[in-house]
């Protein structure tokens, strides 16, 4: 865990690395140590993307806060192995007043978050419970996540007691959002920005906001 270049790095593609913390640093390399070791014993990831940790999930995850660098109350749905919600949770972990929701309702999963979260993210709180429950009671993010978890139109319609709130939605999504857009758009009406990700080249950030159901939609 003394090597923390491999985490300087992952963190400086978009800005200088010298601007991460070495505390930070060392928090999210003790980050990938407890996601090897956990790996080991259950499925964190997809088989295919697991040898890619600094790249292909902390890099990922870790350009959400460019896009919403003054968000404080993030919530992240179907945390799985933490990204992009622990990877968020360690990098505000300095920051004051910032918190992070991580929601997982697989018991083996939500176990490998709360111990990351003991270990090295003190402004997170797992919840291991169903979305749909979760968001019932839990207070409205500033921004709620999810990366690989749903198609967009279902994704709206478990966040919607948080929408009236204003909630701000980063969605990961691979290059055949356009659908998945048209797809919602027969059911919602929302703003929409598409942000090139900077970190895995197949793939897009849906940024939604100011969302309503459409007209007759059910």
């Amino acid at each position: 865990m003394n090597d923390l270049g491999p985490a300087r790095a992952a963190l400086s593609f978009d800005r200088d690395g010298s601007n991460v913390s070495r505390e930070t640093l060392r928090r999210m390399a003790q980050f990938a140590d407890l996601f090897d070791a956990w790996s080991k014993r259950i499925n964190l990831v997809a088989s295919s993307t697991g040898d890619d940790f600094w790249t292909r999930h902390v890099a990922d995850s870790a350009q959400l806060l460019r896009l919403k660098p003054d968000a404080r109350h993030w919530a992240d749905l179907g945390s799985g192995g933490g990204f992009p919600g622990m990877v968020i949770a360690i990098l505000l972990s300095e920051t004051e007043g910032a918190h992070v929701d991580l929601i997982e309702s697989n018991r083996k999963k939500a176990a490998f978050l709360q111990t990351v979260r003991a270990a090295c993210a003190p402004c997170a709180s797992v919840h291991p419970a169903r979305i749909e429950d979760a968001v019932l009671r839990l207070e409205a993010p500033q921004v709620v996540t999810a990366r690989a978890l749903a198609p967009l139109d279902d994704l709206l319609s478990l966040v919607t007691p948080w929408l009236a709130a204003g909630t701000t939605c980063l969605f990961h999504k691979g290059r055949g959002y356009a659908d998945e857009v048209a797809d919602s758009r027969a059911h919602w009406h929302f703003d929409l920005i598409v942000h090139e990700s900077v970190a895995a080249p197949d793939s897009v950030i849906l940024e939604i906001s100011d969302v309503r159901r459409a007209p007759n939609s059910h």
